[in-house]
């Protein structure tokens, strides 16, 4: 036993670390377009490799051997916005770069504000930056710099507001602009009734490591984007009690997790948010 582990303890470091590779790349391309043509390619490969080997296809296995390096250049052209926010979440700490203090004064203004507008069925989009920096989004909008507060929420995303229709773009804890255009998600929604912010709030967390939270014109529902994941649906004691956790890692409350709902149906009007376009 000593023998056989002593000869062969690089093999198991070599599967834990090829496992470890696997796992992250799944967890980098799944429920996107990336993964579906991941999983196309890979079946055309091994029937192409399969019929190879059993009818033996010199001219199927030539073409195979000599395209390789063609196929691994394509692969990173195609799938180069995955690879990028993978490697870009990777070298992420998911950390917020200001103090604790000032953490703290902001998460009860964000909630206070968040409540407010749901409440009024004001729809409201939000993305708190990490250290990925929303430079990118942030030139889209109106570039601001004010201390976050309801009142200045609740006059952005008024109606009527030259700036309600669009995002708002928190860093280090002060508004740095409004009315900002966020990339919305190529995944393939199984609920129909998902509406523009929402699909917002995903595919900005899909690419960055921010925060998004979402406010329903329509139903005044909350909902909070991380990773690309979107949970919806939130009471106020579950709103408060998520965001306390994503700010400092911990659960103020001893309230039920609210169930992901990305792709599953949930409890909004069939009619769908207009949450981009109220008017």
């Amino acid at each position: 036993m000593w023998d056989f582990i002593a000869s062969h303890w690089k093999d198991g470091i070599e599967i834990l670390v090829l496992t470890f590779c696997i796992y992250q790349l799944y967890k980098a391309f799944k429920a996107t377009r990336g993964a579906q043509i991941m999983i196309g390619l890979g079946l055309i490969l091994v029937v192409l490799a399969l019929a190879t080997q059993i009818f033996q296809f010199q001219v199927i296995g030539w073409i195979i051997f000599r395209s390789a390096a063609v196929l691994a250049f394509a692969l990173i052209v195609i799938f180069q916005p995955e690879l990028r926010n993978g490697l870009a979440r990777l070298g992420s700490s998911k950390f917020f770069s200001f103090s604790s203090k000032r953490r703290l004064a902001l998460v009860e203004r964000l909630a206070d504000a968040v409540v407010l507008l749901s409440k009024k069925r004001i729809g409201a989009l939000f993305a708190i930056q990490r250290d990925i920096t929303l430079k990118e989004q942030l030139e889209t909008g109106v570039v601001l710099d004010a201390q976050f507060t309801p009142e200045l929420a609740m006059s952005v995303f008024y109606p009527k507001s030259p700036l309600h229709d669009g995002g708002m773009i928190i860093a280090d804890d002060r508004v740095a602009g409004a009315a900002c255009v966020f990339p919305v998600t190529e995944k393939e929604m199984k609920d129909r009734s998902t509406g523009l912010r929402h699909r917002a709030a995903i595919g900005l967390t899909e690419r960055t490591d921010a925060i998004a939270v979402v406010v329903s014109e329509e139903t005044g529902s909350i909902s909070i984007s991380e990773n690309g994941d979107l949970q919806r649906n939130l009471t106020e004691k579950q709103f408060r009690a998520r965001i306390a956790e994503i700010f400092f890692d911990e659960k103020p409350y001893d309230e039920t997790e609210p169930e992901k709902t990305t792709d599953t149906k949930a409890d909004v009007p069939s009619a769908g948010d207009r949450d981009l376009d109220p008017d």
